[in-house]
Order: structure tokens, then sequence, then C-alpha cells
């Protein structure tokens, strides 16, 4: 513990110029931030053209029907049409946000809202409850309207919502009970832990982290999702009993098998597992029970179990881990830096003894490149993964000497289509 601390002692001293230099650092977030922006319009903009072609690749034309194909084009495009909108929109928002020196506002008046109630400016951990809650209302502003057009419009337009208005405003209470609820405690604690560990708060932090992470394995599936949508057994039929030989013959510790209503929202369709090491469970969309043939379906948790088989969920939270420590390890430099939050119109009696939750929500502007970059490696890494899950599929009749999965991969390409279309 101590040479980490030691280490992290150093890497404090050469980011010393945070403390000292001269740096505009709202310019320098906002051209970053614009410069990712535009990076990512000029994708879409490039991917446009792909959705105008008016037939698909010679090696998939005998799967698509013309009118069907026709469709998903549509679709494609007026989905990265509003996607190219809503990324200029909200950017354009989050610019005027940090040039106005909102966040500096909006901190005086979570202190007066705590102040109100008779808690002074000693109590931080009340404060930053109070600046999460006024920036959660304005964050809702600009939100629920291209929520509601995404559902209500575009979905709609293209034949997948299956939302109604007050399933709509249900979900939206929902969550925001729950971003209550989980997100207050959570980011009290978070405060606690970074006050109590002092300097040393790294490995106490990201062992929360992993806690967190951990917990919500376990609660969000029986806990919240079930507020959402309803989990069933799956019935008895050929489709359970594929799925239950499957894992039996991969030593998948299969504990419960589920059907999920996500017709209630949407006729898109997915297929997931979720748990711990010991007990998994895997939860089947009704869309696609209703779309594609057991057989089909088969191949789609064949693909699934690829992924629990190449151990890609432990793989990814090793990555997240290495993630999360390298973003705590360079926080303290701008932690304790009161030109840093001068910089983004904060007075110097805040700027003098930064609040954590403050200099953390603009270090993470800071960091919009690198979680730019971050982000495309992970996208890689995800891809391969995809991949890597397909050939596990495909290659399952030699892993196991099944001569009945001979054409999995067939399968599992027929799913693939129909999960693409419909």
């Amino acid at each position: 513990m101590d040479l980490l601390h030691s280490q992290l002692a150093a890497l404090q001293h050469k980011l010393s110029f945070v403390a000292t230099d001269p740096i505009d650092w709202k310019l320098y977030v906002q051209l970053s931030s614009w410069a990712v922006t535009l990076f990512e319009s000029y994708l879409l903009i490039r991917q446009y053209p792909l959705y105008s072609k008016p037939a698909p690749p010679k090696v998939l034309e005998k799967h698509f029907d013309p009118e069907v194909f026709r469709k998903s084009q549509n679709y494609g495009r007026d989905k990265a049409k509003y996607l190219l909108v809503v990324g200029l929109v909200k950017q354009t928002i989050d610019s005027a946000l940090v040039f106005s020196g909102f966040y500096a506002s909006a901190w005086a008046l979570a202190g007066k809202i705590t102040g109100f109630f008779g808690y002074g400016s000693e109590y931080e951990i009340v404060q930053s409850l109070a600046f999460a809650g006024v920036l959660f209302v304005v964050s809702a502003i600009p939100s629920v309207p291209t929520s509601i057009y995404e559902t209500f419009v575009l979905e709609e337009k293209h034949g997948f919502n299956k939302t109604t208005p007050s399933l709509f405003i249900s979900d939206l209470i929902k969550g925001w009970v729950l971003a209550i609820i989980i997100g207050g405690p959570f980011l009290s604690a978070f405060l606690y832990v970074f006050k109590w560990a002092g300097d040393h708060f790294v490995p106490w932090l990201m062992a929360f982290l992993l806690f967190f992470q951990i917990a919500m394995v376990i609660v969000y599936p029986t806990v919240i999702q079930p507020l959402f949508n309803k989990l069933s057994p799956l019935p008895n039929g050929e489709l359970r009993t594929r799925t239950e030989a499957l894992a039996g013959k991969l030593r998948f510790p299969l504990k419960h098998l589920y059907e999920i209503d996500g017709s209630k929202r949407s006729s898109h369709s997915n297929a997931y597992f979720f748990g711990l090491p010991w007990s998994k469970h895997i939860v089947i969309f009704d869309t696609l029970i209703k779309e594609s043939k057991p057989a089909e379906v088969e191949a789609v948790l064949a693909h699934e179990l690829g992924h629990w088989y190449h151990m890609h969920p432990t793989k990814l939270l090793c990555i997240s881990q290495a993630h999360i420590f390298t973003i705590l390890a360079l926080f303290p430099a701008f932690l304790h830096a009161p030109q840093f939050l001068r910089a983004f119109d904060f007075s110097d009696k805040v700027a003098a003894h930064p609040p954590t939750i403050v200099a953390f929500l603009l270090f993470q502007m800071i960091l919009t490149p690198l979680e730019a970059v971050v982000g495309t490696i992970l996208n890689f890494i995800s891809r391969r993964f995809e991949w890597e899950a397909d050939r596990f599929a495909c290659e399952l009749q030699d892993k196991l000497g099944d001569p009945e999965m001979s054409d999995l991969g067939e399968r599992l390409g027929r799913a693939l289509i129909t999960l693409h279309i419909k």
C-alpha cells in the first residue's frame, strides 16, 4: 500500500502545473468537447449514405424481403438524423452552461437550499446532494422532450414503439424515484469515502465502487427490473428443453430461465444472462420468441453463452477497474487546485476549499478527449468479444461433438437478421 501511495504522490508532483500554470480550462473544455462532438457527427454523416443503398449486400440478398429492407433503411436514416441533431443540441446546451458559469450558480443555489433548512456550508455532503438535485432537474428539461420524440415519433413512425403515454410517464417517475433512492445514498457514501480517506482515497474508493458494481448485479435484476418489466418462468416446451440442454452441455450454472415482456415497450428483441459466477439467469425477450423459431433462439443463446465461456463480463470488469483507477489517480491534482475552479467562475471562497463533487464534475469535463479515446477502445474490444461469441456458437459442434449443432451458425445468422430488421 505504501508503494502505491508513493507512486500516486509522484504522479501528483508531475501534475503540479494544474495548480500553478495559468491555463484557460474553460476554453479547453469548450474546444475539446466540441471537437469530440463534431468528430462523432462526422462519423454519423459518413455512415449516412449506406442507408440509401437500394439493396443489401449480395451475401444477404436471399435473407431480405425487398420491402422489409426498404423499411429498415428508412429507419436507419431517420435514426441517424435524430442522433445527429440530438448530439449537436446537447453539446450546444452543455457549452452554454459552461460559458455562462452555470455550475458556480448551481452550487450557490444548492447552498441557499440547504441553508433554508439550517445546513451551512460546513455540511458539504448535504450541499452536494442539493447540487446534484439541481443538475438533475436542469438535465431533465432537454432530455424528457427528446425521449418523447424518440419514443412517440421516431419509433412509432417505424412500427417499433409499444409504449403508451401512461407507461412512459410511469417509467419516468419510477426512474426519478430510483435515482433519488439509490443515487442519493451512493453519492453520500462516495463523498464520505473521499473525506474519510483523505489523500489516500484511491484504493478505498475503488473498493467501494467495486462493491457497488457487484451489489447492482444482484439488485438490478431482482429488485429494479421487475418494477419496469415482468419476468415469468419460460413455459415448458421446445425452447426451454433446448436451452436447458445447451446450458447442461456447457456446464453453465443456470438457475432460472425467464421470458421478459419487452413487447410492452418495443418490438425490438434481445436475450441476455446475469448473475453471480455460481448462479446464472437467462432472460429471453418475448419478441424474440415470437419472431424466431426455437432453434434460432437457441443459436442466439449459444452466442450469449459464448460471452460467459470466454469470460467477457469478467474481462470488461477488469478493464473498467483499470479505467476507474486512472481517473482517480489523476483527480487529486485538480481537487487541490483553486485556480481550476476559478476558471469556471467559482468565487475565491469556494475555490480555496474546492467541493469534491464540483471538482470531480469539472474534472470529468477535462477528461472528455481521453474518454472519447477510451470509448473507442472499448467499442473495439466489444466488437472483438461479439465476434468471439459468434465464433463460439458457430464452432460449438466441434466443442461438444454434437451433430445436431452442425447448422448452428446458419441458425444464428437467420436470427441476427431477424433481430436487425424486426
